[in-house]
Parts: structure tokens; C-alpha cells; sequence
């Protein structure tokens, strides 16, 4: 038999230090594990302030020395970076920012980007161009001013179809898991934004501004690109407040407001070879406001061969705007065209649904199909365009080379 020498004080004591070690323990290890979680879901940063590199608001010097030398060392560091632009305005010329970097990037803009004014002082047609990058973010709620008065006087390209085009605020090329959010661009020379080859890229809650005469501001120009969203955005520009080029595809335009400008384009297309289709787009709970179009697509007559389908149009209000509803396929800006002929451009798949407001033109519907490629699968769906311009008369609708599919009450009438 074995007998126990502990009396029973020592017992209890030792009970007591045994539950205590479990205790800490148990909590020792339930800190370790939600510490762990929490560091996961907010993994570690770098900081990268353009101000440490020696960038200075100023009028008179540039930061672009400052910014490349940033933008370097964040794309080289393993962890999540982040670009930072304090407020105040910065003098910035021509830049190209550059990857392929090895993790996330934020360029965080809180203060005003300047362009220079003059021509000279650009090579390219972009003043800002982001290139190979993915997961990549600008963001802050800073300006990105394009300073474009100046050059919009030297804009020949009205008359000249071989024009030489003037710098871009913010060219996005192949940028693969993208946003630019919070961030307004006023008066660019050219395009606001131009988004070429990026996939899954979003814009929202962006601000452009140019005045109503100022040429070829497009808001947002997009070609070869697929999963692009723009929501929650305003553009107020002197072109299309978004256009769609060759190669779009799966693009969603939800809840913008545009105007003045040219209204929200498809095209044009067909008039360079080897222009790639663009397929799924939705424009959905959009206003348009003293636009020169509603919603259009675009095609030019002749010329060469592509397609255009699955395009949705639905929930915009328009107010006081030309051409609401507007298929063109007689498309030809300052007769550089020959209007004799038909466009090769396939058109099939075309939804403009639950459309209301007032028309400034009497013709608030206007469907003008190619004759050689007629136009198929359309429907109208709930319309409601009341005119409201100077000339007498009501709203007239027109189609031509189209038999489109009606469906609820559409006013005007006529097709």
C-alpha cells in the first residue's frame, strides 16, 4: 500500500495552484488566437510620405523626383504600401508609375496635383499613366487639376481627323484588381480617365469637372477592358461623360450623374480594323442633365466590321436633354466619312427600359440601323420622353432598319 504524507491544507493548495495555471492559460491562449485573428485582417503597412523624399508644395518646383523615388521603394516591399500625398498643392509633371510591384499599392492623394500648362512640357498624351500594376488604389479625396484652358485653345482635332492627341489626366494601362475612388479631376487637356487592357476595376465616388465647351474631356474613356464598374460618380465635362471603345466588355454603370457633356456612349466603332466587340454593358439608376445625348451607340458608316450586344438600359432619368434615346449608325462627326455608304457594325441585344423625362430635340427616340446589318433583338420598355424645346409640336420617335419590341406604354410613339 502506498501512503500519502500530504496533509490536507497542502492538498487544497496545490488544487488551487494547478487551477490557477489553467486559468492563465486558458486566457494567455484565447489572446493569442483573437490576437492573431484581428493581425490578420489588418495585415502590416508601409508608409511611403512623398514629403520624406524631398516633394514640397509648391507652384514653381515639381515632385516627381520625390514620388518615383516613393513609388520605387513601395513597389519593391513585400508588404502592403502605401503613397502618400499630403494636402496642399503640388506642382507635378509627366509621370509614369510602373510595376510589376510585389504587394498592394495605395496612392493616397490628399492635397491638389497640378499639371503644367503649356503643351511643351508634355511628350506623351498622358500627364499621369499607371502601368502594369494590380491591386492597386488611388484614393484620399485630393484634385488631380489637369490645367487644361490653355490647351483646349490649341485643340485642331474638330478639323483634323490626324491631330496629335493632348495629354490625359490619369491613363490606367493593364492594371488587373483596380479603384479610384475619392478623388475629383477638373479641367484635363484630354480625357479625364482613360482605362486600356485593365480587368476587374472599379471607379466610385469621383468627381470629374470641365466646362461644357472645353473639347474632348471625355469623363472616362474605356477600350479592351472587361469587369469595369463605375458607381456613385459625377462628371460634368465638354465630351461623352463615359464612352465604351473596342473590346468592353462586362461593364456596369450604376448610379452616375452626367451633364453637361455628351452623354453615355457605346463607340463610336467601326472605323479602325480589327476593332474587337463589346458585349454586356448595364447603365442602371442613372440621371443625365442638359446633355447633348442620352444613352447612344455610336457606329460609323462604312469603314469596318465589328459587333456590339447584351446592352441594358435601364431606371435613367433624363432632364432637358438632346436626343435621349439615340442608336446612330450613321455616325459621322465633320463629314469625314462617306455618308453613301452603310456601317458594317452587328447591333444585337439592346434593352432601353423604364426611361423618363423631358427631351430638348423633337425626335426623343432615334434608332438609325445599318441597312446592310440590320438591327436585332430590341426592346422598349416603359418610356415616357416629354419635349420641351422651342419648335412646335410633341415628341417623335423614328426608326429605321430596326423592328423594335414594345412593351408597356412608350411615348413618344412611331416605331
Amino acid at each position: 500500500a502506498v501512503v500519502s504524507t500530504q496533509s490536507t491544507g497542502e492538498a487544497v493548495e496545490t488544487d488551487l495552484t494547478m487551477n490557477s495555471f489553467i486559468v492563465k492559460y486558458f486566457a494567455v491562449s484565447v489572446l493569442v488566437l483573437f490576437g492573431c485573428s484581428a493581425k490578420g485582417t489588418s495585415p502590416p503597412k508601409s508608409i511611403f510620405d512623398i514629403t520624406k523624399y524631398g516633394g514640397k508644395a509648391s507652384d514653381t518646383s515639381d515632385i516627381n523626383q520625390a514620388l518615383l523615388k516613393a513609388w520605387k521603394e513601395a513597389c519593391a516591399n513585400p508588404l502592403y504600401s502605401e503613397i502618400v500625398i499630403p494636402k496642399g498643392t503640388y506642382l507635378l509633371r509627366e509621370i509614369q508609375l510602373i510595376g510589376p510591384c510585389k504587394s498592394p499599392i495605395v496612392l493616397v492623394i490628399k492635397g491638389v496635383l497640378k499639371a503644367p500648362s503649356n503643351l511643351e512640357a508634355h511628350t506623351g498624351d498622358y500627364w499621369i499613366n499607371v502601368r502594369y500594376v494590380n491591386n492597386f488604389r488611388i484614393t484620399g479625396g485630393g484634385t488631380l487639376d489637369g490645367n487644361g484652358s490653355l490647351a483646349w485653345q490649341k485643340n485642331v482635332c474638330q478639323k483634323d481627323p490626324n491631330c496629335k492627341n493632348l495629354p490625359i489626366n490619369l491613363r490606367l494601362d493593364f492594371i488587373e484588381n483596380g479603384t479610384v475612388e475619392h478623388i475629383k479631376s477638373v479641367n484635363s487637356k484630354h480625357f479625364h480617365f482613360n482605362i486600356l487592357g485593365c480587368k476587374n476595376f472599379k471607379v466610385k465616388h469621383v468627381e470629374i469637372e470641365a466646362p461644357a465647351e472645353s473639347p474632348n474631356t471625355d469623363g472616362i474613356h474605356m477600350g479592351r477592358c472587361q469587369g469595369i464598374s463605375i458607381v456613385n460618380t459625377t462628371i460634368r465635362t465638354g465630351d461623352d461623360c463615359i464612352s465604351l471603345g473596342d473590346g468592353s466588355s462586362q461593364v456596369k454603370i450604376v448610379d452616375v450623374t452626367c451633364g453637361p457633356g455628351h452623354g453615355i456612349s457605346v463607340g463610336s466603332l467601326g472605323k479602325y480594323e480589327n476593332e474587337e466587340p463589346v458585349t454586356g454593358l448595364i447603365v442602371k439608376r442613372c440621371k443625365l442633365s442638359g446633355t447633348d445625348n442620352g444613352v447612344r451607340i455610336k457606329t460609323w458608316p462604312g469603314m469596318y466590321a465589328t459587333s456590339v450586344a447584351s446592352m441594358y438600359f435601364d431606371d435613367i432619368t433624363m432632364d432637358n436633354v438632346s436626343n435621349p434615346i439615340i442608336i446612330d449608325q450613321m455616325y459621322c462627326p465633320h463629314y469625314h466619312c462617306n455618308l453613301k455608304t452603310q456601317s458594317n457594325v452587328k447591333l444585337s441585344k439592346i434593352a432601353f427600359k423604364n426611361i423618363r423625362g423631358t427631351s430638348f430635340t423633337p425626335k426623343a427616340i432615334q434608332l438609325i440601323c445599318s441597312k446592310r446589318f440590320p438591327c436585332e433583338e430590341v426592346d422598349l420598355a416603359d418610356i415616357n420622353l416629354q419635349y420641351i424645346g422651342k419648335a412646335p409640336g410633341p415628341a417623335t420617335a423614328e426608326c429605321i432598319n430596326v423592328k423594335p419590341k414594345m412593351k408597356g406604354k412608350i411615348i413618344p410613339s412611331g416605331c
